[in-house]
């Protein structure tokens, strides 16, 4: 399947893509969940359809144990057991990874083959991705806990684009010829900045490889990438892939961690020449600096949010309540530029709030691998912390519509919650929630909620629904955001750059734009003798 737009594939009415065979088999074990409000139940629980082939650290093309020989395990979110145990690395198996990515980039066939060559096995590796969509979909699934068809139908196929994307730029970087004052020559040369250092996090572990991965390889660097300790599993799966397609041992070495140990490692290493890093801002603070504290790499950052979705007066509310739901409630709300503080006019606020509600308790909750559920588990960790924010909305005089508490009594699931009335002052209002709970604001004019929508640490993303192009675009360029999505959302295109404001971070990915973060410029300068023309 070609790759399509998230925000179009996921807002259609849930179904499966049509197989030969079904997508896994239900055993025995009672489902632990319940229904929220209308939601259709699920009896049983599937058995992922793919089994787990690759748990040890990719080190110089080769699978290898730890040098601690200490593994961690990864967890199934729908059962809180334990899906597979995974190599754990730190500090010396990150040493031993950034030497084989080292060798490789000074000694090794890679920067030095031609870009179409490289974009050849790019190219090869996507096709590979591609026959293995399923497998990988349901790994996906099981490890991360998103639903199924969000994962085959328009992540696994977004990766196939945007290595596609990237293998198509690879023969198509080069410098500048430059005009220069005197008798001189002058062009600049954009070279492969070396070792890349890349930390990807938990929520989209397959787009965010890709996203890092892709524009580094296709520039001709060489990379030590570190996985999210919770979801660690596709990573490997596509890096035997692209072995497959040709890729040579220490181009790409992928090390399963945590980030005291593995990725300090990795932003402090004083052979690693540049990083990338997506996580929260806390974080990203912690990375910025061992990286100055080492060897001043430069780092880009793609961080935390708290996302206006800012409805007009003339909206259609139906439309509106549809896009809003999906602006915060895709992929359980665990998305860094999730429209999580919902701003509508006071016209419509009350119509809005109580058809929200509704959609919201229509939500189907429950195992992600089967027909129908819009929303699977949330991450171990994460689901305290959401469930603390929700007792937070309560204590603080926010409106509870529906939801605000777990969901079953296994497994780390979180019913869908809306709150009304929220205020700014909120905790609610002010923090990166990262769950499936929307919040509300009532707002008069454009003017009041350009500067409310402002009034934040964060600048990722904005959204507007508006019928009138004036307004939409008072709007847009009044928001302080790296992406503004107007009558849509989450619409992610291979092409589209990406990247935040203020404390949401440096730098931008995907497109053009990502390209400049694995590149140096060199200028050359040579001297003309009796030229024709300068």
């Amino acid at each position: 399947m070609a790759a399509r737009r998230l925000s179009s594939l996921l807002s259609r009415s849930l179904h499966f893509p049509s197989a030969s065979a079904p997508l896994g088999r239900s055993h025995g074990v009672p489902r632990h969940i319940n229904r929220f409000c209308t939601a259709a139940a699920v009896e049983e629980l599937t058995t992922p359809p793919v089994q787990v082939n690759f748990t040890k650290l990719l080190i110089n093309g080769q699978f290898v144990d730890s040098a601690s020989g200490k593994t961690f395990p990864t967890l199934d979110p729908r059962t809180e057991e334990v899906i597979a145990n995974v190599a754990e690395g730190d500090a010396e198996d990150i040493n031993r990874a950034v030497a084989a990515a080292r060798k490789a980039f000074d000694e090794g066939p890679w920067p030095k083959m031609s870009a179409y060559e490289r974009s050849k096995i790019m190219l090869k590796f996507a096709d590979l991705v591609e026959k293995h969509n399923d497998e990988l979909a349901a790994l996906e699934t099981w490890d991360n806990g998103k639903p199924y068809l969000q994962a085959a139908q328009a992540e696994v196929p977004s990766f196939v684009r945007l290595f596609r994307y990237y293998a198509g730029w690879a023969d198509k970087i080069h410098g500048l010829t430059i005009p220069a004052d005197g008798p001189h020559h002058v062009q600049t040369l954009h070279e492969p900045i070396g070792v890349a250092g890349q930390i990807i996090p938990w929520n989209f572990p397959l787009l965010m490889f890709a996203w890092k991965v892709g524009p580094a390889l296709a520039c001709g660097n060489t990379i030590v990438l570190k996985t999210a300790e919770q979801t660690p599993l596709t990573a490997l799966y596509v890096a035997n892939l692209f072995h497959e397609a040709g890729l040579p041992p220490g181009v790409l070495n992928i090390v399963s961690g945590f980030g005291p140990t593995a990725g300090a490692a990795l932003a402090s290493h004083m052979d690693v020449d540049k990083l990338a890093f997506t996580g929260s801002t806390e974080t990203g603070k912690t990375v910025l600096g061992l990286a100055a504290k080492s060897n001043l790499k430069p780092v880009t950052l793609e961080l935390g949010g708290k996302s206006p979705f800012i409805i007009c007066e003339d909206a259609d509310i139906d439309h509106a309540v549809e896009l809003a739901h999906f602006a915060l409630f895709f992929n359980q709300g665990q998305c860094c530029c999730a429209g999580s503080r919902t701003y509508v006019h006071e016209r419509v606020y009350d119509e809005f709030i109580e058809k929200a509600k509704a959609r919201a308790m229509r939500r189907v909750v429950g195992d992600p691998f089967k027909k129908g559920v819009e929303q699977g588990p949330d991450d171990s960790e994460q689901f305290q912390k959401v469930l603390r924010y929700i007792r937070s909305g309560r204590d603080s005089s926010a409106t509870l519509e529906c939801g605000g508490d777990r969901f079953g009594s296994k497994g780390y699931f979180i019913q869908p919650t809306v709150f009304s009335n929220v205020k700014e002052d909120m905790l609610i209002a002010q923090d990166e929630i990262f769950g499936p709970v929307q919040c509300v604001f009532k707002f008069k004019d454009i003017g009041e909620v350009i500067k409310r929508a402002n009034n934040t640490r964060y600048g990722l993303a904005a959204g507007v629904f508006t019928k009138n192009i004036d307004t939409a675009n008072t709007l847009t360029r009044g928001l302080r955001a790296g992406t503004v999505w107007v009558n849509c959302y989450d619409v992610f295109d291979a092409g589209i750059p990406f990247g935040g404001y203020k404390m949401s971070g440096m730098g931008r990915e995907k497109g053009i734009y990502s390209l400049s973060n694995y590149l140096q410029v060199k200028a050359v300068v040579t001297p003309l003798k009796n030229p024709a023309w300068i």
